[in-house]
């Protein structure tokens, strides 16, 4: 089989149709995409409270109520610690602007910049108060939208989630019904195991910081392991970016170089902790996906979707991987998705 230029432009055209397709139609996709992820955590929920003669409609209504629980919990206790942080922020900024002025000058030094022409060329580049709180209630009311919708869909993918079944087992012949069953059922496992897994890592990573941070006698320590527990949902600059945040934000509360040093040491202790142990005990090879396909899905997500796309990339991809290897033409795309097989594997498979 030869590889023309006309197949490789009509590839690349279907690509970006594809992601232009998904952008554009993001305000329906989004909270779809972000139902149907979420509704593969509760179906086995669901599945046993009817099986307990629990009606179906209360069963699903029970598992949207517990998904409001936690995100009102969550979002209550960052509440709690941001109110509890505000409290420092007039010293925070008072050292922020120290740390400005030594910016100042050392720029005045090195590019005879006035310190008053560098705060004109600040104060234009600065929004508006207006601006600032059109975007808050945008913003609020953005949110608030998609999680309405999102919960109403994931009410319909759980009520409906048999009937959704077999529409999708119609659209394939019947002898490829059984393999497509087998899809969907991977899919769906695949999907519950890396939130569960997630959610599991998220909270080993809570309780790791706030012990490290608190040792150190860190100001707010556990709001920072809340946020870089959270954070985790980023794959690889989540947690980077997270203990960056606790170094600067430490630096401005007045905290001394030893701390910020034992800050970083912390963040390297709790990574190969959650390298070595807890990510082979927690997540395993649930999630069969190369740290260079990772990182790709995420950019894609994020530039898709935004932050959702980030938080929906790897489940999506993992699904997507799953369907490459059940589908005879795209098993080389499932290959590329998947991990890079180990030379004591591959020396085992040229044995036999």
């Amino acid at each position: 089989m030869t590889i023309t230029k006309s197949n490789i432009i009509k590839t690349l055209l279907l690509l970006f149709l594809v992601f232009a397709g998904l952008h554009y139609a993001k305000a329906i996709l989004m909270p779809l995409t972000i139902a149907g992820v979420l509704a593969t955590l509760f179906f086995p929920f669901c599945k046993w409270m009817e099986g307990k003669k629990v009606p179906k409609g209360l069963a699903v209504l029970i598992c949207v109520l517990i998904l409001l629980i936690i995100i009102a919990g969550v979002s209550l206790l960052l509440g709690w610690q941001i109110s509890n942080l505000a409290k420092d922020f007039p010293l925070i900024k008072q050292k922020s602007i120290t740390i400005l002025d030594r910016i100042q000058d050392y720029i005045f030094n090195h590019s005879d910049i006035s310190a008053e022409e560098q705060f004109q060329i600040i104060k234009e580049e600065q929004p508006s108060y207006s601006n600032i709180f059109q975007t808050i209630i945008g913003s609020f009311t953005y949110i608030f939208t998609n999680l309405l919708f999102t919960l109403v869909y994931l009410f319909c993918f759980l009520y409906y989630r048999s009937h959704i079944k077999q529409f999708i087992l119609k659209l394939t012949s019947s002898a490829d019904r059984l393999e497509m069953e087998q899809v969907i059922y991977n899919a769906a496992l695949i999907s519950q195991q890396y939130l569960v897994g997630l959610s599991k890592m998220i909270v080993c990573l809570w309780i790791m910081y706030s012990i490290g941070f608190s040792i150190l006698g860190v100001k707010h320590a556990f709001f920072f392991a809340l946020l870089c527990g959270l954070l985790e949902i980023v794959p690889y600059i989540g947690n980077i970016l997270g203990t960056s945040l606790t170094v600067f934000v430490s630096a401005g509360q007045g905290a001394s170089v030893q701390m910020l040093g034992g800050i970083i040491i912390v963040y390297g202790i709790v990574q190969l902790i959650q390298g070595w142990i807890l990510e082979p005990l927690i997540v395993g090879h649930q999630v069969k996906i190369n740290p260079f396909t990772t990182i790709i899905a995420l950019v894609i997500g994020e530039l898709v979707w935004g932050i959702p796309g980030i938080f929906l990339a790897i489940p999506l991809i993992a699904m997507i991987k799953i369907a490459c290897d059940h589908i005879e033409p795209l098993k080389p795309y499932g290959f590329l998705i998947g991990p890079t097989e180990s030379k004591k594997k591959k020396k085992q498979i040229t044995k036999t």
